[in-house]
């Protein structure tokens, strides 16, 4: 049976096995979306979005859908994870299913809760109705299969004029209890006027097994609100992940992505902005790190609707080994959305002569009172700077890993959270083999 039928096969099994009786409008959506799945299927290159990705490599496991039940895991063996070093909020899932014994979670004054549970309590229902999925593609196949299929995942809401203080963490572990897995989370996050929350996410695999996660997060940011969401993605090369972030923004609103994408065979991450009103600030940042066959596709909008807004997009990649990497980045302005700023650039080296690079920034704006850019440079290490660095006694591995994280830097400054640049610093010395006490 091939996979496709396999998850059609599968879909009413899941109506029994989730019951969502007290909400026939989120049941009605499930349908809705499993029609869309079956019309249209998995994405494949024909389609120009996914010129240069194909999941059909993905596609010949025969992966499991429905998680077993609770796998143990310690404590120890997940640790390294964590940002350990300091107090969080965590919601930890594992092989899909939620562990109350690895997570943290808080229900006084905000939430920091599960999926399941807002959907099926009545004393969430006026806040599901009012937000879960509403900005979520439903044309997107994938997406489509999310919402057919997901019961479980992250919900965060922070009511107005609130702030969690500590970091909240959202993490992804497969433990290899199963031969091969298909995992389907949905995240819900919600920020209310005056509202502050950063969030970290990780998708981690423990052992080498065939596993993929088609991931979606809705993120909602009221006036005035600010949400920094970091996704770190440093994942062994038998897993995959497809990540789709959709984010509407209120008036005054600032919202900031990080995508830290260091490992895994083939990862996908489609992040879109909506801003709705006037005064918006939206950043995507993404550092990228790749070696032998792992490819990483990064493909953004950012939709200006309204006047007086601004949005900034720097992507750094940098490629060894057989990896891959694609940027595709839109920025649309629409004809209203005058005296829009926005900024999108990318930049790449190639450390070896089977890496590849393809880069598609896009402008797409009809209004004539703005001031947008963008750029793209794909090219190599500066072989001026690494000899006057080797010229100071410094090694080669080490040197080239210096002038890497020079090049990376300008993105890296920005993660407000010191322990957690700390952390992304360490992974990418460590994918240069190297010891470094990079300064954060």
């Amino acid at each position: 049976m091939e996979f496709k039928e396999k998850l059609l096969s599968s879909f009413f099994a899941l109506q029994e096995a989730v019951s969502i009786d007290d909400n026939p409008l989120i049941e009605e959506r499930r349908h809705q979306a499993f029609k869309t799945f079956e019309e249209k299927g998995f994405p494949n290159k024909k389609q120009e979005a996914w010129k240069y990705t194909s999941i059909s490599p993905l596609l010949s496991e025969d992966y499991v859908i429905f998680p077993r039940g609770q796998v143990g895991i310690h404590p120890n063996d997940v640790k390294k994870y964590f940002l350990y070093e300091m107090d969080t909020y965590k919601i930890v899932f594992i092989d899909g299913v939620y562990s109350p014994f690895l997570s943290n979670t808080h229900h006084d004054g905000f939430d920091v809760n599960l999926l399941s549970v807002a959907l099926n309590q009545k004393k969430y229902q006026k806040t599901i109705g009012r937000y879960y999925d509403r900005i979520a593609s439903s044309k997107e196949s994938l997406v489509a299969l999310n919402t057919a299929y997901a019961h479980e995942g992250a919900y965060i809401y922070i009511p107005k004029n609130q702030d969690p203080l500590s970091p909240i963490e959202i993490l992804h572990f497969s433990s290899g209890d199963c031969a091969a897995l298909w995992l389907q989370p949905r995240n819900l996050i919600i920020a209310e006027q005056g509202a502050e929350v950063q969030i970290i996410e990780r998708h981690q695999s423990l052992v080498e097994h065939p596993v993929v996660t088609n991931s979606v997060t809705e993120i909602y940011a009221g006036q005035n609100a600010n949400i920094e969401y970091y996704k770190i993605q440093d994942d062994l090369d038998s897993a995959s992940l497809i990540d789709n972030t959709f984010i509407h923004q209120a008036k005054d609103s600032n919202v900031s992505i990080h995508t830290s994408s260091l490992g895994g065979k083939i990862v996908r991450n489609n992040l879109t902005f909506y801003q709705s009103g006037q005064g918006i600030n939206s950043i995507l940042k993404g550092i990228t790190v790749l070696e032998r066959n792992q490819h990483v596709d990064h493909s953004t909008l950012v939709h200006h609707a309204h006047p007086n807004c601004e949005s900034h997009q720097d992507y750094k990649g940098i490629f060894t080994g057989s990896s891959q990497g694609i940027f595709n980045g839109k920025i649309l302005v629409d004809r209203i959305a005058q005296k829009t700023n926005a900024f999108q650039q990318n930049n790449n080296i190639i450390l070896s002569d089977e890496a590849l690079v393809n880069a598609k920034p896009q402008l797409e704006i009809f209004a004539d009172d703005v001031r947008c850019s963008h750029g793209c440079t794909v090219g190599q290490l500066d072989q001026n700077a690494l000899f006057y660095t080797r010229s100071r006694g410094i090694p080669l591995k080490e040197a080239e890993a210096l002038l890497t994280y020079a090049f990376a830097n300008n993105v890296l400054e920005s993660v407000s959270i010191p322990i957690l640049k700390k952390h992304i610093s360490h992974q990418i010395a460590a994918k240069f083999g190297v010891e470094m006490g990079f300064g954060i």
